[in-house]
């Protein structure tokens, strides 16, 4: 889920930038945390991404919107803990546990824990590339669905809730197969919300940054069907989402 909003490729000089604007949703706000690259919780702030996906250009994505929404939904959650961990550009198969970035992501939300902390939902929006290769296409469902039950497994987590995110675009010509590997998953206590049809960036790609802001509040609406309509748990550090 690392934004993409608002970042603009530069054909002429192949220079990425991203254009600094950020929607009024995902304005940073005091009851909004996230967890840093230094295992530290900070005020969240657009690009939510920018110390983790160190690789690449980020932008707005749709975790800021999401937990905004969330509080206004539900003002009783009090502050909202998020875990970023995405690295764009990758294949289900470098999240197979016990590979680098598992093991960094496991890292992070584990670290989100201390203090008898408490992991309310993964939020998962990824596969674009895994729609290169025929190969991978198909092989998409069994890997994430093992790649939901270790990330349980691991968290010690059976039910743990998780938003998933159906492909809008894709990098190759199997979107339509991933699509239907993420829709079609059975798993209890999953929720896949689509993003087809929701505006994309000139690349034809990433989604806009209204885009963003949309499916943040999209899968802030599913999240919210697993929480009580009332909290009164105000401790950051119990209301963490991995992102």
């Amino acid at each position: 889920m690392a934004g993409r909003g608002g970042v603009v490729n530069d054909t002429t000089t192949g220079v990425t930038t991203w254009d600094g604007v950020v929607p009024l949703q995902c304005q940073p706000n005091p009851s909004i945390m996230k967890l840093n690259a230094n295992l530290k919780w900070v005020e969240a702030h657009e690009p939510l991404h920018e110390d983790i996906d160190t690789l690449k250009t980020n932008g707005v994505g749709p975790g800021m919107a999401f937990a905004k929404h969330v509080l206004e939904k539900n003002s009783g959650l009090g502050l909202v803990g998020l875990v970023p961990c995405a690295i764009g550009g990758t294949n289900i198969s470098e999240w197979e546990r016990g590979k680098v970035l598992y093991n960094h992501m496991m890292k992070r939300v584990k670290a989100s824990l201390r203090d008898d902390g408490n992991i309310r939902a993964l939020l998962w929006f990824q596969g674009e590339t895994d729609t290169v290769s025929l190969t991978d296409a198909q092989s998409y469902q069994a890997r994430v669905h093992k790649f939901f039950l270790d990330v349980r497994d691991d968290l010690q987590s059976p039910l743990l809730p998780i938003i998933q995110v159906a492909l809008a675009s894709g990098s190759g010509p199997y979107i339509e197969i991933v699509r239907q590997a993420q829709l079609g998953i059975d798993l209890l206590n999953l929720k896949t919300v689509d993003a087809k049809g929701l505006p994309l960036q000139p690349d034809r790609l990433h989604l806009s940054t209204p885009a963003q802001v949309d499916l943040g509040k999209i899968m802030a609406d599913a999240f919210l069907q697993f929480v009580p309509s009332s909290s009164s748990n105000p401790d950051p550090y119990h209301n963490s989402c991995g992102v």
